[in-house]
């Protein structure tokens, strides 16, 4: 892959290059801030951005509208943002648009190599990924009127999975059930969601943003 890395943290951002071209990955551009990114991307055609959420100058959300118009410009280049914190909102603007080629992980996952290398082949492939954690702590509301608390433990487990960006397979092998009932599970999950009308690989997506908005 070609790979192109925004990320304020000399350190991480070295050591993510030195992962990524040890795994064979080609590093285009590694850059300290998010102002010339999307002249970067424009020059290199990257398969996949990976970007740090809070970049200078003000450290708020420069990498966020930087990959969000890097997904509007260029649809087909992955992007993977990453955060120091959970924070939804954020998440949900990113897969908003386009639930494709896109992921969002904590910087923590980093230091989980095969995790994260698994992440950017996914997102590569054209999945979506989302941090575990983000997906754990966000199924665990039980705020009042929140349309998770219809989800038996099951179907959870199965839209955890699925948020995690894994296919009904690779689901059924995670959970260690068969394939039917991972279909069994996803279609209750898009009833209970009140997602039943909607069609082909965004209604899985659509299911997460809809936690995600609770």
């Amino acid at each position: 892959m070609r790979v192109i890395i925004a990320e304020d943290s000399t350190l991480l951002r070295e050591g993510l290059v030195r992962l990524l071209a040890d795994e064979g990955h080609e590093v285009v551009a590694a850059l300290g801030d998010a102002v010339t990114l999307l002249d970067e991307v424009e020059e290199h055609r990257p398969d996949i951005v990976i970007v740090d959420i809070r970049m200078p100058p003000t450290h708020t959300d420069e990498g966020l509208r930087a990959a969000v118009e890097i997904r509007g410009r260029r649809p087909g280049t992955g992007v993977l943002v990453l955060s120091q914190h959970i924070e939804r909102n954020y998440a949900a603007q990113l897969l908003a648009s386009n639930a494709e080629r896109v992921g969002y992980l904590l910087k923590d996952r980093v230091a989980q190599v095969e995790e994260f290398l698994d992440a950017l082949e996914r997102i590569h492939e054209g999945g979506a990924v989302i941090d575990p954690e983000v997906v754990r702590q966000l199924l665990l509301r039980t705020v009042h009127g929140n349309p998770l608390a219809r989800l038996t433990p099951r179907e959870r487990s199965v839209l955890e999975a699925l948020a995690q960006g894994h296919t009904n397979t690779a689901i059924a092998g995670k959970l260690h059930i068969s394939l039917s009932s991972v279909e069994k599970n996803l279609n209750a999950v898009f009833d209970k969601l009140e997602l039943s009308h909607a069609t082909g690989y965004n209604r899985r997506i659509l299911a997460v943003l809809r936690y995600l908005e609770c």
